[in-house]
């Protein structure tokens, strides 16, 4: 077995580093683009039957919140999912789609007009029972990286997850620790793996209410 393990290893890993490399030259191309945010906003239209014309997705957590999420994320998001390594039939079909992207300055142009849109609306949050509970975890397991409000860090590409809604997120974090989002780093993993089925429900509630006023829409 061990062989045979080593045999598809060898045979596999020459066509990830393609992949890989690949996928890191179209994202170098669109992060050296000029954007033309006017140019994106004719693009979008074709996201917005899942994200909204906001870009404020669903709060049911079936579509995410984009709205000003950073550029450079946005970016990175888009060439994952062309390249296969973040998994979404729907978004690996529309970031395929040559009507819609067919170069690393459309890409650019969408992710400049996803930047900009306002972040207010309707976001799902939680029952507001672990909140508590998830701003203690936040703090001690997450906050070094997305940031004390988490506001995530362009820069770095971290994204920003305050008022990202608390389903979606409770979503990623069991997507993280099983695996099913290979672009993340491993740390990832071994930090979300020990949560609670609370500490998940907690921690996604917390930062989807983050700028969130009492008398703001809420999704039901």
């Amino acid at each position: 077995m061990k062989i045979r393990g080593r045999l598809l290893w060898s045979v596999l890993f020459p066509a990830l580093v393609l992949a890989a490399t690949s996928e890191q030259r179209e994202y170098t191309q669109v992060m050296a683009a000029t954007p033309d945010a006017e140019h994106g906003a004719v693009l979008f239209q074709r996201c917005v039957v899942c994200h909204g014309a906001d870009g404020g997705g669903q709060v049911s957590g079936s579509v995410p919140r984009i709205a000003g999420q950073h550029f450079s994320v946005i970016a990175r998001q888009i060439v994952e999912f062309r390249g296969g390594r973040h998994w979404d039939m729907r978004m690996e079909g529309v970031a395929k789609d040559h009507g819609t992207f067919s170069s690393a300055q459309d890409i650019a142009d969408v992710a400049s007009y996803v930047n900009g849109l306002e972040r207010d609306g309707k976001r799902g949050i939680g029952f507001g029972d672990r909140v508590d509970l998830g701003r203690r975890i936040y703090e001690g397991r997450c906050a070094s990286c997305h940031g004390a409000n988490g506001e995530g860090d362009a820069r770095r590409e971290i994204p920003r997850l305050s008022g990202q809604h608390a389903a979606y997120l409770s979503r990623q974090i069991y997507d993280a620790v099983d695996g099913r989002r290979p672009a993340l780093s491993a740390s990832h993993g071994r930090r979300l793996k020990p949560l609670t089925f609370d500490g998940v429900l907690g921690v996604a509630d917390y930062l989807s209410r983050i700028g969130w006023q009492q008398d703001a829409p809420v999704g039901e």
